[in-house]
């Protein structure tokens, strides 16, 4: 039995409205980390494109009882969840049928606040999760907004590149935003910069500026650009589990305790 278990579990939405920069492999690989240690995680796969869905081996097929469904259908969370190869590691997967929500939920009064009372729910703790990671569609609509509004904080992926920092204000004005409207508590997890290369000028550069910027906000942890993380997703698999020596495995290794380190410290 894991430390957290008779709490409610930490709820992180993993949000970026750019596409590409890691963000589903940052669900997927951050979940095997925390699964790894012994805990017990979710995955709330909340893209349309459900790459969360199958990089942790759901096959379409096999998807009867989705996101869509308990956000839409209004399915209770313990109807949807799915056990996964791993250990430890569960999923609430998505199909295509999610990118219909925005429409399908227009005249809900309470359409931001749907999935925060899927996963906030009052017996919360009975389900034995330590951690909710949702991976968010990359874009700032309303399935982003009900994760930030059910999420106890977002951590933001945060590609190794040119102009990296300037999508970075509109989703933090976002996070502002939600935190006056629906979410008080909402917090910054941490900038986790991903696809860096230590042989690259421009990588070096980006970390230099991102941390002058953003100073604790930015994890000590750089996810590298690295081909076994890359190579994963199409054998179905985290790379802890595709190649767990790999210095792709490793560095969610590192952010996982990174992450449950400063959790420790903030329940102290």
């Amino acid at each position: 039995m894991s430390d957290y278990s008779q709490t409610p579990p930490q709820i992180i939405a993993i949000a970026n409205q750019k596409g590409g920069v890691g963000k589903t492999t940052t669900s997927i690989n951050l979940a095997a980390a925390l699964a790894e240690m012994g805990l017990r995680v979710l995955v709330v796969d909340l893209d349309p494109q459900g790459n969360a869905s199958t990089g942790l081996g759901i096959d379409a097929d096999a998807r009867e009882a989705t996101t869509y469904d308990l956000l839409v259908g209004e399915l209770p969370l313990d109807r949807v969840i799915q056990d996964t190869a791993h250990d430890g590691l569960c999923i609430v997967p998505a199909t295509v049928d999610l990118s219909s929500a925005d429409i399908d939920l227009i005249s809900n009064e309470r359409r931001i606040f749907l999935l925060h009372d899927a996963l906030r729910q009052p017996d919360m703790s009975a389900f034995g999760f330590d951690y909710i990671l949702i991976d968010c569609p990359p874009s700032l609509n309303l399935l982003t907004v009900n994760a930030m509004v059910a999420a106890h904080s977002v951590l933001v992926p945060l590609q190794s590149e040119f102009f990296a920092l300037e999508g970075l204000s509109q989703l933090m004005l976002s996070v502002r935003e939600v935190r006056q409207s629906a979410n008080p508590g909402l917090r910054i997890e941490g900038i986790v910069l991903t696809m860096f290369d230590r042989r690259n000028n421009l990588s070096r550069q980006v970390e230099e500026d991102a941390r002058d910027n953003l100073g604790d906000l930015v994890f000590q942890t750089l996810i590298p650009r690295n081909v076994r993380v890359s190579e994963a997703p199409s054998y179905a698999m985290p790379v802890l589990n595709y190649d767990s020596n790999s210095q792709g495995a490793e560095a969610y290794r590192a952010l996982a305790q990174e992450i449950t380190s400063k959790h420790r410290l903030m329940a102290a």
